[in-house]
């Protein structure tokens, strides 16, 4: 299939709602995934359910995911986003003032609403991602999503800070999301010339698994990461004597690396071959997630690991888009976003459940094992895939 054509220059210039945008939702982000997994381990959840609950936004978005492009279309991409950032912050709003129900009730009825914010959050994620692929011209399609993963990863480090300010106990922090979600929504206002998005008719979301299974790779590798570390890593923290809220700060070093490192990797990757600079990507990844466990609690060995971790760990996403945007036309674009967005969602539903019981049988060091295994078998698929296809 042939790549997308390169785009006019006022669709170019509409992108800046679109960065400011996902800035915003970052920021929301940021503080909303920290919190659930430290209520239900301050009410005594064991982490192997805490993992499963993680998961189930996942099984969400895996649901409706397939439908996005089309509600897209028929909505509208500005509405049908809108319409996703209510949704999202009536969650986290009901979240919050439900925190002194029984355990066996918390875990109902939360475990409902993160299965519906799997599409309430994979709406925005998708849709703003389809309408960069289908506006950038490909010589600077590594650098656009570039600038596109490092403003996510400054709102992600953002938040973690704003749990300094309003807490990770009671309903404040629920709260703080749930305006923050809606006040990420307000620069797409402003969109102009937003791409239509236009499915193409006919033809299997799955298909496109297979014509650029080096790219859906990369976002398995990519969600089981991500997922597992923004679950886990403040209950990794607590555990190793650190705590709870300077914990949530090592999430900040995390995507902290992001912003270091997406550019450059973005640079790179229009330069040099992107299957080598996504095999790069997913090796380091494997390695510092080795030496973890051996790092221990202090901010000076701790935090460094974390930003060099934390930059790689993206790149492997922002590779990844950027293959497959060069790899499909505009009418399969939405299509095969779509199946990207749903095999990193579904490394997202794999990798938590995974990690928490390997933490369960190992204690901490479970985190840094489950996941260096994980990059490290990607990597191999990666390259057994990319050898049959030459």
């Amino acid at each position: 299939m042939a790549s997308a054509a390169p785009p006019s220059q006022a669709g170019a210039l509409a992108l800046w709602p679109v960065y400011v945008a996902i800035f915003g939702a970052g920021v929301m982000m940021g503080t909303s995934i920290p919190i659930v997994p430290l209520a239900l381990e301050a009410r005594g959840v064991d982490r192997l359910t805490i993992g499963l609950s993680g998961a189930l936004w996942s099984v969400g978005l895996l649901v409706f995911g397939a439908y996005i492009p089309r509600w897209a279309e028929r909505v509208g991409a500005v509405r049908l986003i809108w319409l996703a950032l209510i949704g999202s912050a009536v969650i986290q709003l009901v979240q919050g003032f439900t925190l002194d129900l029984p355990v066996w009730a918390i875990l109902i009825l939360w475990s409902a609403l993160r299965f519906v914010q799997g599409a309430a959050v994979g709406i925005p994620w998708l849709v703003t991602e389809i309408w960069i692929n289908l506006v950038v011209e490909e010589r600077h399609r590594a650098r656009a999503l570039a600038i596109y993963a490092t403003l996510i990863a400054g709102g992600l480090a953002a938040g973690p800070l704003v749990l300094q300010i309003v807490g990770v106990t009671g309903a404040a922090p629920f709260v703080a999301c749930a305006a923050l979600t809606l006040a990420a929504g307000l620069p797409l206002l402003a969109a102009r010339g937003a791409p239509r998005i236009e499915p193409e008719a006919g033809g299997r979301m799955m298909d496109t698994v297979w014509i650029a299974p080096v790219a859906m790779l990369a976002a398995l590798a990519a969600g089981t990461g991500e997922t597992v570390v923004f679950t886990f890593l403040p209950i990794y923290g607590v555990e190793i004597g650190v705590d709870a809220k300077e914990a949530t700060l090592w999430q900040t070093a995390f995507v902290i690396g992001n912003l270091a490192l997406q550019l450059p990797i973005g640079w790179i990757a229009d330069r040099l071959p992107r299957l080598g600079v996504l095999l790069a990507c997913v090796l380091a990844s494997a390695l510092a997630a080795a030496i973890l466990p051996f790092v221990g609690a202090s901010p000076w060995t701790m935090w460094p690991l974390l930003v060099i971790w934390g930059g790689i760990a993206f790149g492997i996403y922002t590779v990844g888009l950027t293959i497959l945007g060069q790899r499909f036309a505009a009418g399969d674009m939405a299509r095969a976003n779509a199946a990207f967005v749903m095999i990193y969602t579904v490394g997202s539903l794999i990798g938590p459940p995974i990690s928490g019981a390997a933490m369960d049988v190992f204690g901490g060091r479970g985190l840094g094992w489950s996941l260096a295994a994980a990059y490290a078998l990607c990597a191999l698929a990666i390259v057994v895939m990319a050898r049959r296809r030459g």
